[in-house]
């Protein structure tokens, strides 16, 4: 992990963001279709232990590390990821028909305070191009996928757009998360009102129920909610039954950052991710785990940059927890780290 602090960061950030990560992306494509390289990938960063299995969802996680929704999001590079060391994959946010997203530029660094502020707004290339990619799969990664909505779509046919989504992945994923909490979509979180919210679980689930084999359904949340939110969703999915909650998404707040004023409105809207979330994001984990008694399995995700935090997660109440501003600040040593840490404290 030092070598791509030292060098292999400082290198990458001196070029414009959303660039640099088309590029770093191309590469991981091209290696990812040879062997030789994922196996060498797997001999430096992944850490294996019975200790860090864990049962979940009805799955078997080689580790409790993953990989956040927001990266992969055409389904292009899981199996390279996956030899890196992740214990899953979460590839998405997908849409039924392909979308650009916002206009560029659309992603951002605060480098001093290892945060990321972006509004790509569910650029992707659709959900079925993610399904033929999919199809190629070479290795046995466990895969995550993520659904939303077309912004062109209105609120009131949303359900539509995440059914289509489900459906065209069913075959091809181990889990679901529904994603109504970015804040790059106009409108998207309004989705996260009682009623909206209830309905849309309940058709997933309906379908859901009705398949051979059933797969988990987990609600992807903003940090942005108040504890009457908070408690209006807990309840919703104690009603609706779905798998979980994966705590959170990125936050519209600007809290946390050091840099002026001025050069964080320059940047404009966007979500903000890396350390600044941190403790919000674990709040939010804490709140849900002790209100539920623990009966919600809660993936984590939100600023975690180093083994501390991922450990804070998870003594939060977090049964799974993901990374992704802190696997472009650190690299994937901070994955073999973690586990690492998480080995050595089982056995004490």
């Amino acid at each position: 992990m030092n070598l791509y602090r030292l060098i292999i960061r400082p290198l990458l950030i001196q070029f414009d963001a959303e660039k640099i990560h088309k590029f770093t992306f191309s590469c991981l494509i091209f290696f990812q279709k040879i062997t030789l390289f994922r196996k060498i990938s797997s001999l430096f960063f992944s850490k294996k232990d019975p200790i860090l299995e864990r049962k979940l969802f009805g799955l078997r996680f080689p580790n409790p590390v993953g990989l956040a929704a927001g990266l992969d999001k055409n389904a292009e590079a899981f199996d390279m990821l996956g030899s890196m060391g992740f214990g899953f994959i979460e590839i998405g946010t997908l849409t039924p028909k392909p979308q650009e997203g916002n206009p560029k530029p659309r992603l951002f660094r605060f480098v001093n305070d290892k945060a990321i502020v972006n509004r790509m707004g569910f650029n992707n290339d659709g959900v079925l191009e993610a399904v033929k990619r999919l199809k190629k799969k070479k290795t046995n990664v466990i895969i995550g996928g993520n659904i939303g909505k077309n912004k062109v779509t209105p609120n009131e046919l949303a359900s539509d757009d995440y059914i289509n989504c489900f459906e065209a992945l069913y075959p091809y994923v181990d889990y679901f998360v529904v994603n109504v909490s970015s804040p790059n979509t106009p409108n998207l979180r309004a989705l996260q009102d009682k009623e909206p919210l209830k309905d849309l679980l309940n058709k997933l689930m309906g379908l859901n129920k009705i398949k051979k084999k059933t797969k988990a359904i987990l609600l992807k949340i903003a940090p942005d909610v108040n504890e009457a939110q908070l408690d209006d969703i807990i309840e919703i999915v104690t009603e609706t039954r779905i798998a979980g909650i994966v705590a959170t998404n990125t936050t519209i707040s600007r809290e946390g950052l050091s840099y002026s004023d001025d050069e964080i409105e320059a940047v404009g809207a966007g979500g903000l991710s890396g350390n600044p979330l941190k403790k919000k994001s674990t709040e939010v984990i804490r709140y849900i785990h002790k209100k539920s008694n623990g009966k919600i399995p809660i993936i984590g995700v939100g600023g975690i940059m180093t083994v501390e935090d991922a450990i804070e997660k998870l003594d939060a109440g977090a049964s799974l927890v993901q990374i992704y501003t802190g696997f472009i600040y650190n690299g994937p040593g901070l994955i073999k780290d973690i586990n690492k840490a998480l080995i050595k404290r089982a056995s004490i």
